[in-house]
């Protein structure tokens, strides 16, 4: 089996990341060589693969359920936003540089060029490469110059599966009108929709999906239902809003609150801590939140000064600060890490200079013009733990004046480390739950359960299964192995 497939979507968040992890598990269970790929993404959740390589971390799923060892080329372009108008570029899995919004045009062309290479490398090497787009192809606005929907279609010759979002209301018309708002060599492309997310009767959906096959011409391959147990990695900040809506277990007893930055990276570190049983995890920007929580957590951020200025003017500075003073627990991942900082050396990522930390651990943070990518190892209490780092700031620890945390600091009810992924291991997790607890004044112990990678597994194994039963899976493989049907017709708006 040789081929390939776009997945888009009709909005941003309909569910692209899923569908595609689902789809390379189902291939993957039937000994299909399959890889997953996005010509560009922008998130600030990343992973750092077995070479060194940074990529987006829903590309990384993407590959655990494929089977793959993530790679570069499985995400050649990583933009990580700094601010509403510029962004960081790794490329290939490295710092590329900055992009600006009025520069993006001239720097486009080189990243594109990036994207169809690593494209055709994993098209040599795999039987099926399954690819996501980004936003919605819908955005015409930015179709001048696109290489990661339709734009990334007509460049490798991809037929186009299009997903959307029941739950959000307006579907139907939005797949309608995704057509109808291409040219004619795009539409060309757009060949099969995918219902998302669907809670009901399915028989009270079935005459609006005869009507938009009517309409389109294209035929609607399934319909996949509401699957309220998963919830994989996500690569996009309107996840992150809604995160504490479907993040609280029966039987709570433990409460975690974690600041919601402006520029929230690696914002996973927290889901292993939501999977755990008796524990309700908030992301939140009000300090009265976390001053309530018995854990408050500092997660990683793009921007660690600009956003611990924001901290201080939220007044979520204080909540922490009187925490610490009051010996209730607070734990800094990375970016959160380095504003626990007595000193912070910035020249790098915000020009700030030096600036003042909450001052709440003995070290000092410099940032580097080199990202530091690696996955280190250690053990703490006698539970072996592995991570990621993916970080510009090198924190200098005063000598002696804090237990080691990992490779960071722990004085009083103040954790701190720069590992990112530490709660994927599931004896720490548990046993540092249970010392945080116990400082917190909760009576939490860990129950019986699945571990977090368990859990994930079945996710995955769930995904594969809803497709293998709600999807003509027939139809899906002639679509990957056939690519672009020749007789779709052309939908006309009335203005055209």
């Amino acid at each position: 089996m040789r081929g390939g497939l776009l997945i888009a979507g009709t909005t941003s968040d309909a569910g692209k990341s899923t569908v595609a992890a689902g789809v390379c598990r189902w291939l993957a269970r039937q000994g299909v060589r399959v890889a997953p790929f996005k010509a560009q993404n922008m998130s600030n959740n990343s992973m750092v693969c077995a070479d060194g390589s940074e990529i987006g971390r829903a590309q990384w799923l993407q590959a655990v359920a494929a089977g793959a060892e993530p790679e570069s080329a499985m995400n050649p372009v990583l933009l990580k936003p700094g601010s509403d108008r510029r962004s960081h570029v790794v490329l290939r899995g490295k710092p590329w540089g900055d992009l600006v919004a009025g520069d993006w045009a001239q720097g486009r062309r080189a990243l594109a060029e990036a994207a169809y290479v690593a494209l055709a490398e994993l098209r040599e090497r795999y039987d099926v490469v399954v690819c996501e787009g980004a936003g919605s192809p819908a955005e015409i606005n930015l179709r001048e110059g696109d290489y990661v929907n339709m734009g990334l279609a007509r460049a490798a010759g991809l037929p186009v599966l299009l997903v959307g979002d029941i739950d959000r209301g307006g579907m139907l018309a939005a797949m309608a009108g995704t057509v109808a708002l291409l040219d004619e060599a795009d539409q060309a492309h757009l060949a099969a929709f995918l219902v998302n997310k669907f809670r009901g009767d399915a028989a009270l959906l079935e005459p609006g999906l005869v009507t938009l096959s009517e309409l389109t011409g294209r035929p609607v391959l399934g319909v996949l239902p509401w699957l309220p147990d998963v919830w994989l990695d996500s690569e996009d900040a309107l996840a992150i809003a809604r995160w504490d809506g479907h993040r609280r277990g029966a039987g709570t007893t433990l409460r975690v609150a974690a600041v919601r930055f402006p520029r929230i990276s690696n914002a996973t570190d927290l889901d292993p801590l939501a999977a755990e049983p008796g524990v309700a995890v908030t992301v939140t920007a009000d300090p009265d939140v976390i001053a309530a929580a018995d854990i408050a957590v500092l997660p990683g951020t793009r921007s660690t000064v600009e956003d611990l200025n924001w901290l201080r003017r939220r007044g979520i500075a204080d909540a922490v600060l009187a925490r610490a003073k009051a010996g209730r627990p607070v734990l800094g991942i990375c970016g959160g890490y380095q504003m626990l900082a007595g000193t912070i050396h910035d020249d790098v990522e915000s020009g700030a200079g030096t600036v003042d930390g909450l001052g709440l651990l003995p070290f000092t943070v410099r940032f580097s013009a080199d990202k530091s990518l690696a996955r280190p190892s250690g053990s703490w209490r006698g539970h072996d733990v592995t991570g990621y780092e993916i970080h510009h700031g090198v924190a200098q620890r005063e000598p002696g004046a804090a237990e080691p945390f990992l490779d960071g600091l722990r004085s009083g009810s103040v954790w701190a480390t720069m590992w990112h992924g530490v709660f994927e291991n599931d004896g720490f997790r548990r046993a540092w739950l249970a010392e945080a607890a116990a400082q917190a004044g909760v009576a939490w112990e860990p129950a019986e359960a699945p571990g977090f990678a368990a859990r994930r597994e079945a996710m995955l194994d769930g995904l594969a299964d809803a497709i293998e039963t709600t999807v003509d899976t027939g139809a899906l493989r002639a679509l990957m192995t056939g690519g672009v049907p020749g007789d779709l017709p052309r939908l006309r708006l009335g203005r055209v």
